[in-house]
């Protein structure tokens, strides 16, 4: 059993509410989306293939307990749930960065699916499986990525249609070098929106675009 990996490096986890935390990240090839954005655009083809084994191994090298398998989009691979379980039961903690166009059911027990609401300036609005709305769970978290106040405006409208009476975590974000951050941080506390504001924070230690960070 095979994943087509595009890179595997150690780093800080630099979003989500695990930001800060050294993280092992097992970053898959291939995507069926095409945001925008992106800003791993380069993994959505190439790639090594390697075999679950292989990926334990190397994770298991660095030392860390935390653990995001991210793409490109992991859950175009058949494999990557399979992927996923062995490194719970490896004692990893394990987070799935997903980017909400395919079903996030087909995750395990215990597995922390990050789950990206594409915004109307990605270009993929109409790909978002909304079903999985109704699948996620206290642990999960969902983050819109904004460029501008249509965006926030969308995600707003959709954080208090959808999501008023949920323990699932919302995070906002900006396209960076879009949208200062001030500016998103300024909205939110206008509104008293129920959100937590993030920022890339890997994106300030290290250049935008440095690969293996």
């Amino acid at each position: 059993m095979s994943l087509m990996v595009y890179e595997i490096f150690r780093s800080v986890q630099g979003e989500s509410s695990f930001a800060g935390f050294p993280c092992a990240f097992v970053r898959l090839a291939g995507c069926n989306l095409n945001c925008r954005y992106c800003d791993s655009r380069p993994a959505r083809s190439g790639g090594q293939e390697m075999s679950v084994s292989e990926v334990l191994t190397q994770v298991a090298a660095y030392g860390i307990e935390l653990v995001e398998i991210t793409g490109g989009e992991p859950l175009i691979q058949e494999e990557t749930p399979t992927l996923a379980a062995a490194l719970r039961d490896s004692g990893h903690r394990v987070l799935v960065e997903t980017n909400g166009s395919l079903d996030i059911s087909r995750l395990g027990e215990d597995i922390i699916r990050i789950m990206d609401l594409k915004c109307p300036s990605s270009g993929e609005t109409d790909r978002i499986m909304w079903e999985n709305i109704w699948k996620l769970r206290p642990l999960d978290e969902v983050k819109f990525v904004i460029s501008d106040r249509h965006d926030y405006e969308w995600a707003k409208g959709i954080i208090m249609e959808r999501f008023a009476h949920t323990k699932t975590k919302i995070l906002l974000s900006t396209v960076f070098g879009e949208l200062p951050p001030r500016r998103l941080v300024e909205w939110m506390l206008e509104d008293r929106l129920k959100a937590r504001f993030q920022l890339q924070i890997h994106k300030y230690i290290w250049p935008p675009g440095t690969p293996g960070v």
